[in-house]
């Protein structure tokens, strides 16, 4: 039976904005288990990006609790919560979000200036980045850009990584390059991955699809 890494009751999410309220969720749980490869997946406006950032502990739910590893994320003080985003989560965003003026091997490094040379080499080699590692962001293509900034969240070995549309700027091909590393590396790390897409195509080889709509899990 495997672990359980991730674990969220009831979370619902209402936004206030010149007194008009919107419940981008509503009443949504997740349990997420080790090594697991889950994807969420719906329409734009459908609360995709607000369930992401409230599992990672980005945003704060209105009502509803987080667990990752058994600890309630939101019930600890701010410095605490950062410091755990920091041990056990690795966040993969859209636009890369690398350093311009840092090299490939620089920005993976960046969140872990320790972090285990064998490991960081590791990474490269599963990535395919190895090659570029003194490169630059500016001299990468997209997937090369975005193959770096999952080796970045993947440095301190967190037990999760969550990432959101990592695919969106890229080619068809370079998408599924990515969604197929991905699922590798779930497997070889027994990392959990979580998978924010709009896209039904690249779902195809997750362990298990969370649909939304509307705020609400239609299915998983």
């Amino acid at each position: 039976m495997k672990l359980e890494v991730l674990r969220a009751e009831n979370i619902s999410k209402i936004y206030c904005q010149n007194a008009v309220s919107l419940q981008a969720l509503r009443d949504v749980s997740v349990i997420i288990q080790k090594g697991e490869f889950v994807a969420v997946l719906g329409r734009s406006g459908s609360g995709k990006s607000t369930l992401l950032n409230i599992l990672a502990g980005l945003d704060r739910p209105s009502e509803g609790k987080v667990y990752i590893d058994g600890t309630d994320i939101f019930n600890l003080s701010e410095e605490k919560r950062t410091l755990l985003r920091r041990e056990k989560i690795g966040f993969v965003f859209q636009a890369y979000e690398l350093l311009h003026s840092l090299t490939v091997a620089e920005n993976i490094r960046l969140p872990e200036l320790e972090a285990n040379a064998d490991y960081a080499g590791e990474l490269l080699d599963a990535l395919e980045i190895k090659k570029y590692e003194k490169c630059y962001p500016d001299q990468l293509s997209g997937g090369e850009q975005q193959r770096t900034a999952i080796a970045r969240a993947l440095i301190n070995h967190p037990p999760i990584l969550f990432a959101d549309e990592p695919t969106g700027n890229l080619d068809s091909k370079t998408e599924r390059i990515v969604i197929d590393l991905l699922k590798k590396l779930a497997a070889k790390y027994e990392t959990s991955i979580l998978i924010v897409t709009h896209n039904e195509d690249l779902v195809k080889d997750a362990d298990r699809v969370i649909r939304l709509e509307d705020g609400e899990i239609v299915n998983g």
